[in-house]
């Protein structure tokens, strides 16, 4: 006897994770494939896109074999973003995927076509100014610097709208992940801006757009043949992870804020107006009639696993020094800058830096201070959101650092804020497989899945009131850390690009 489930893949920054997930939403098989980024030079942080198909046929296959009366009714999938992965006319690409705002190349870009069209009417025209998160901005790079790979360039993907082309051979992508192509996109028309693509992407072929959860076609006999899906199989058109992940943990109602726990910090507020600020990313939601003002950070977990690394420990021995370091981490402040930083500082030359050392200070005192460092950066732009109109009325986290009580604790007591943390913590595949459910009732007529049922909250974690004028110091050195120590900064980061 068969049992009808939902696929849901996702490709993150270091991994690509799929799951199945049966009718009621239990989770029946999961699978990873662990990767890693290159980061050819300073900045720089890019894929081969052809690993995301490959990494996508492997676990599709396991998966299956996992769970042998298992037939998948719908596909759902999800990927890092905003990414940019040009390909010729025989969809194979013309150079690696330049991956989000972590990579931080189109400096040069940015500040010509600032200057151009002028940043009041890009934020006009797209929501959002132009920073290291602009595919728009990354294309325009490899037309300048790399015109013979330009040349060659026929289409525009990122990940999930690559899984659905190699899929179903549709073209497509989602409303969500063309607003991050800025400026090439009309946020309020919810279009692709004509003037300002034929100016600096015209050999590129527009994609249909559409929504996340939409159905961008069906499984091709070729695709069929190579993953084990069933030909005709719906796969939807996908969008980022965080967005995804939102989803997976409910978090994309308006008012909600979702806190993602992962390689990088991102955050994403749901609203119904466009909020604009310079210092944020204003994007359209995964789903029609929604706005998102967002912010990253371009370490979280990469932090802690670098710190992991430094010193041979595994986590569970650093969390529990960290544990006796305590509240202020003995008189360690971190910037986790180590990558430069996204929001809401938009520098992508700022670098780490740990103020305080002492002799007596050890790796449990350092891993204190980057975990309260992180909360230090979330703390940084939910101020920064609520500045600029977020009314954010409920906090979820999810991601794979929620497993780490800690760090959830130490982001409450940094930040003030409640966070709700759901049972499944799986994240953006989950919330593929999710949307697969959903698109499939939406097209058979049926009672559409409730991601809560699939997904109920399992704990609420609550700020320490007796830590809050601690940290509100912590926060105000915080600040002052990155004003006071940014020329000298910026002057090293300059210096390791000349390395």
């Amino acid at each position: 006897m068969t049992q009808s489930v939902t696929l849901g893949v996702d490709i993150g920054t270091s991994s690509s994770k799929g799951v199945l997930v049966g009718a009621n939403g239990a989770i029946l098989a999961t699978a990873v494939r662990a990767h890693e980024v290159s980061r050819p030079r300073a900045g720089w942080v890019e894929m081969d896109g052809r690993i995301w198909w490959d990494e996508f046929v492997a676990i599709t296959r396991e998966l299956l074999a996992a769970v042998p009366d298992a037939v998948v009714a719908a596909v759902g999938v999800s990927g890092m973003g905003p990414c940019v992965l040009l390909v010729d006319e025989n969809d194979e690409p013309v150079r690696p995927a330049i991956l989000y705002g972590v990579d931080t190349r189109a400096g040069a870009q940015i500040t010509e076509m600032s200057q151009e069209l002028g940043d009041e009417e890009i934020a006009r025209v797209g929501g959002s100014l132009l920073t290291s998160q602009a595919a728009g901005a990354k294309m325009a790079w490899v037309a300048e610097e790399e015109p013979e790979a330009w040349a060659r360039a026929v289409r525009l993907f990122m990940p999930a709208s690559w899984l659905a082309r190699k899929l179903t051979g549709a073209y497509v992508l989602d409303h969500q992940s063309a607003s991050q192509t800025t400026p090439l996109y009309d946020i309020e028309s919810e279009a692709w801006h004509n003037p300002w693509w034929q100016r600096f992407a015209a050999p590129i072929e527009q994609p249909t757009l559409g929504w996340a959860g939409d159905i961008a076609g069906h499984v091709t006999a070729e695709a069929s043949a190579l993953t084990g899906l069933d030909e005709g199989t719906p796969v939807i058109i996908g969008t980022v992870d965080a967005w995804t992940e939102a989803v997976s943990a409910g978090a994309h109602e308006v008012g909600d804020l979702m806190l993602m726990y992962g390689t990088t910090m991102f955050m994403v507020f749901t609203g119904a107006e466009t909020l604009r600020t310079p210092s944020m990313w204003t994007t359209a939601g995964a789903f029609a009639g929604t706005r998102n003002l967002a912010g990253g950070l371009s370490t979280s977990g990469a932090l802690t696993s670098w710190l992991k690394g430094l010193t041979g420990v595994d986590y569970p021995e650093l969390l529990a020094e960290a544990a006796v370091s305590g509240p202020g981490a003995r008189g360690l402040l971190m910037l986790p800058y180590f990558a430069g930083e996204r929001t809401p500082i938009q520098d992508p030359d700022a670098r780490g830096v740990i103020a305080g050392l002492t002799l007596d200070h050890g790796r449990g005192d350092l891993y204190r201070a980057a975990l309260e460092a992180t909360a230090l950066g979330v703390r940084h732009n939910v101020e920064t959101m609520r500045a600029a109109g977020a009314d954010i009325r409920r906090i979820v986290a999810v991601g794979g650092g929620t497993q780490g009580q800690l760090w959830l604790q130490v982001v409450s007591d940094v930040t003030g804020l409640v966070q709700e943390v759901p049972q499944i913590t799986i994240g953006a595949s989950f919330g593929a497989a999710f949307l697969a459910a959903s698109a499939l009732a939406e097209r058979d007529g049926a009672a559409a899945p409730v991601i809560t049922d699939w997904n109920p909250v399992a704990q609420r974690i609550t700020p320490t009131p007796e830590l809050a004028a601690l940290y509100d110091e912590l926060y105000d050195r915080y600040l002052r850390l990155y004003a006071g120590t940014r020329d000298v900064v910026h002057e090293l980061a300059a210096d390791q690009r000349g390395a």
